[in-house]
């Protein structure tokens, strides 16, 4: 089949198309009606239908491949592997139902998760949707006052953590960050049940810590039947990176996100029972619930959990995990195959990587070097997708299951199935033509796994993310992009991070790419600077290949002026060695623009090197 007919198909009779797919999990009772939408822009999918994301992404699979690989844990960090069989995930899940049930959880009840990448993490989670819980993961090591934040909206019945996390071999302890969010927070939980790695001393809190060693030890023959949830039932809350003030929690459903996980493991990312799925995110992100925990085992693969650097111990770690547990599809971020690009080319081919059948990176833009460079190296399909914590699935991407369509390098792709993506000209309200800027949208309603709401307030989902055009709800992104006359969007930044330059509009995606399109040039950040005279000017942070080259600041603007025009011209371009990023390897811009403008940089919980700030700071004389 062609994928623009598939696509037209979802998007002309959405409820076939959706009742179609929704048979590729199962259901404990059949829906009886597939879309409620009577109340625009709140969508809701296959109502009445029961099911449960544990069975779906466990239980199911135990009857035909118990023994198969389901969890691959591994830790470079503290040089542990374990793999886990779908019976023995199974065994170990109901393990942990029975402890959070004994702990007083029930169903409906809040559960945050705070923890490193380790298996039990893994098992907390799908713990809880077994017992119809919702989790929110909170990423291991925010600092206190953002992981207090996220207690107080969440108001959990139980938080889960360890006493430490590891990075580069040094421990991140987390119970005293734990301790003193609860201290500021006023939604105290009741129970905090701690995983003891041996990495950091540990205080436990008489009445309210529980040791999760000694209460496995009571639990090692439970059973805990799946609860079957309606369709519509909150399965998690997951809090946006970024969040000022109030935290908004992005809060997903349960059989809407199966379907569409499930749909998207087949159609997107082509992956087959048996067959080993890698994605190297982390859980504390919405890549990692889709895409390691609940994607992958639904689909019936063995997913791999690792916590550690992609360079220790050496570059090569990564393929030589694609080398020894045969991964076929891997997924990943534009930065840290920049991080690779870097590295000694021998620790990229040492090792047998002829399992692998295809990249896929997102997360962030990708640029046509990185893209290159790494399809060269592995000599597979490279896609790039694009999406949102909001969407939980891709928006655009290439559906390779449905038709080997080509991809176009700078584009994530098409627009995905069951999206019904439109580009609006934010001045007018006009649809955007064939290359011309635009805000990239998606009417309502929203398809199967997208977000129901903002948990707790329904009115800031609606004020936040939804306006009206031509008589229609439309979804926003916040991104900036066009579309090419054959379909394919580029995504140029955020709406918000657009530069107004002497009533100009440009995107800092666009003044990057032309500055990376330098010889000499590995990586640059673009913000726009409050300007008395021209509203706001650019000024961009670039990484040099070789600093001892001759590159001047006038070399990089002229490549902006050729390429652009003399508007999109930087007014300052400073050199550094290294740009300020968060763990999971997004750029710090508004970080960087507060800097540039004498305001506080903000909550820097996530920042992956504090001295990155400082070279900011010092190239601007601060």
């Amino acid at each position: 089949m062609k994928y623009a007919e598939f696509y037209q198909r979802s998007i002309v009779t959405p409820e076939q198309f959706w009742q179609d797919e929704a048979a590729l999990i199962d259901w404990n009772t059949p829906f009886t009606q597939v879309l409620d939408y009577a109340k625009p822009p709140f969508a809701r999918w296959f109502v009445g239908g029961h099911t449960n994301l544990c069975h779906n992404a466990v239980d199911r699979w135990c009857a035909t491949q118990g023994d198969q690989p389901a969890l691959i844990a591994i830790s470079t960090e503290t040089n542990t592997e374990r793999c886990y069989s779908f019976n023995e995930l199974r065994a170990e899940v109901e393990r942990w139902a029975a402890m959070m049930q004994s702990l007083g959880v029930r169903k409906g009840d809040r559960v945050l998760i705070y923890m490193p990448m380790i298996a039990e993490a893994a098992f907390a989670m799908l713990a809880c949707a077994r017992i119809g819980a919702v989790h929110s993961v909170v990423f291991g090591g925010f600092a206190a006052n953002s992981l207090a934040s996220r207690i107080d909206d969440a108001k959990p019945v139980l938080i889960v953590s360890a006493d430490a996390g590891s990075r580069n071999g040094k421990a991140i302890p987390y119970k005293p960050l734990l301790d003193e969010a609860i201290a500021l927070s006023s939604a105290k939980p009741s129970r905090v049940l701690l995983v003891d790695r041996g990495l950091a001393p540990m205080a436990m809190v008489e009445g309210r810590d529980v040791d999760y060693a000694a209460l496995r030890a009571a639990h090692l023959a439970a059973h805990v039947p799946v609860t079957w949830l309606e369709s519509n039932e909150p399965s998690y809350i997951l809090y946006t990176s970024g969040t000022t003030g109030k935290p908004k929690g992005v809060q997903r459903d349960v059989g809407g996100y199966a379907v569409a996980l499930a749909a998207s493991m087949k159609y997107n990312f082509c992956g087959k029972a048996g067959e080993t799925f890698f994605a190297t995110s982390d859980i504390g992100w919405v890549v990692g619930h889709s895409y390691i925990v609940y994607g992958p085992l639904i689909a019936g693969m063995a997913t791999i959990m690792y916590e550690g650097l992609p360079i220790c111990p050496d570059p090569g770690i990564w393929w030589s995990i694609v080398e020894k547990y045969k991964v076929t599809r891997m997924f990943s971020a534009p930065t840290a195959i920049r991080v690779l690009r870097k590295q000694a080319p021998e620790f990229m081919r040492k090792y047998d990587k002829s399992s692998l059948k295809a990249l896929y990176l997102a997360g962030e833009p990708l640029d046509e070097t990185t893209s290159s460079w790494i399809a060269d190296e592995l000599n597979v399909p490279i896609i790039d997708n694009y999406w949102q914590t909001e969407t939980g699935w891709p928006i655009l991407s290439i559906a390779k299951g449905i038709e080997d369509t080509p991809t176009r390098l700078g584009s994530p792709g098409l627009a995905m199935y069951g999206y019904k993506v439109r580009l609006i000209n934010e001045i007018n309200g006009q649809e955007c033509g064939a290359n011309e800027k635009g805000v990239v949208m998606v009417e309502g309603p929203l398809p199967p796994g997208c977000m129901q709401t903002v948990y707790g307030d329904d009115q800031r989902f609606v004020d936040t993310y939804w306006s009206e055009h031509d008589g229609k709800m439309v979804y926003s992104t916040f991104d900036w992009g066009l579309r090419d006359a054959d379909g394919y969007y580029f995504i140029l930044g955020r709406t918000d991070d657009v530069i107004n330059v002497a009533g100009h509009r440009l995107g800092t995606r666009e003044i990057e790419e032309s500055i990376t399109s330098h010889p000499n040039v590995s990586e640059v950040a673009v913000v726009g600077v409050e300007d008395k005279l021209k509203g706001q000017v650019a000024v961009a942070f670039a990484i040099l290949k070789d600093a001892n080259a001759a590159t001047s600041e006038q070399d990089v603007m002229s490549v902006v002026d050729r390429q652009l025009g003399a508007v999109a011209r930087p007014a300052r371009v400073y050199f550094v060695t290294q740009l300020p990023k968060t763990r999971s390897g997004k750029l710090l811009r508004r970080s960087i623009q507060a800097i540039c403008e004498g305001r506080n940089p903000g909550d820097l919980t996530a920042i992956e090197d504090p001295a990155s700030l400082q070279q900011i700071q010092r190239a601007l004389r601060l």
